[in-house]
């Protein structure tokens, strides 16, 4: 049995299969994580959700901002942005049935045989796998219950910008959603900067990679996660970073998690440009 962390697709449905026979993926064999952003500025993001969903078991998939964004709009309380590509989904038979299924997906898997850790983008540098595992499913909780529609209303927003264990109400799940679905850069205090979106590497200030604060509770895990384009196909010791950009032209990337890790990337054609919301 192989098992493969596929980057952000983004409704890159082509791609995906494109890259699977690359593979030569075997649905009633192996396995797929997908380290989230299923969904938004790609053709196909109703495909996408559709292809995922069927495999049941035979994947794992954790949130992302955009799916989260996916869920907002289809709650009524934010309004698609001219980037967005949601409306077949909206409009499909099956939409009801879908969406109920994203909201019910982890921010977070961690399977203790391979030793591999998943999360769409950061974790901040106090916390350590225990914390990780339990911030995540505070807001697994929230998002799988009756009330989450009045989450999701609330979740937009920076702030507050540092972790405290004093952090109560939306703040803390506020606070614990953009880490896993949106950070990117830390000072080294631990303040996180959710709108800076660019690439880590020669930077005349002050910020650095979550992933490359000194001191950091997470260091000893080995972590997958997507997000970040700009940062692109990455890896340093406990790091593999998969988004390389396929939405902007980049190419779709997969890793190889059982055994020794082994890469695999598909350029893309690219359906967006920088800059283009």
């Amino acid at each position: 049995m192989a098992v493969y962390a596929i980057g952000d697709v983004q409704g890159c449905q082509r791609e995906l299969t494109t890259l699977l026979s690359l593979l030569d993926f075997d649905p009633d064999a192996d396995r797929l994580w997908f380290v989230g952003d299923l969904v938004n500025r790609g053709p196909d993001s109703l495909e996408v959700l559709r292809f995922v969903k069927r495999l049941g078991e035979g994947a794992v998939t954790v949130l992302g901002n955009h799916d989260l964004h996916l869920l907002a709009v289809a709650a009524g309380v934010r309004d698609a942005g001219p980037g967005d590509t949601f409306d077949a989904i909206l409009a499909a038979p099956d939409r009801d049935a879908l969406l109920d299924w994203l909201r019910h997906l982890p921010l977070l898997h961690h399977d203790a045989a391979l030793g591999y850790t998943m999360i769409h983008a950061g974790l901040p540098p106090q916390w350590g796998l225990a914390q990780a595992v339990a911030h995540a499913a505070e807001v697994e909780a929230v998002l799988r219950s009756d009330d989450y529609v009045v989450f999701l209303r609330d979740m937009y927003g920076g702030k507050p910008d540092r972790w405290s264990e004093d952090l109560r109400g939306i703040d803390r799940l506020r606070f614990i959603l953009n880490c896993f679905t949106r950070l990117r850069l830390c000072d080294a205090q631990g303040h996180i900067y959710l709108k800076e979106k660019g690439s880590p590497f020669g930077r005349d200030d002050d910020l650095r990679p979550w992933f490359d604060i000194p001191g950091r509770a997470s260091a000893g895990l080995k972590l997958v996660f997507g997000h970040w384009s700009t940062l692109g196909r990455y890896h340093a010791p406990g790091v593999y970073a998969l988004d390389s950009g396929c939405i902007w032209g980049g190419a779709l990337t997969a890793l190889r998690l059982d055994g020794e890790p082994r890469w695999y990337s598909l350029p893309c054609a690219g359906y967006c440009r920088p800059g283009e919301e």
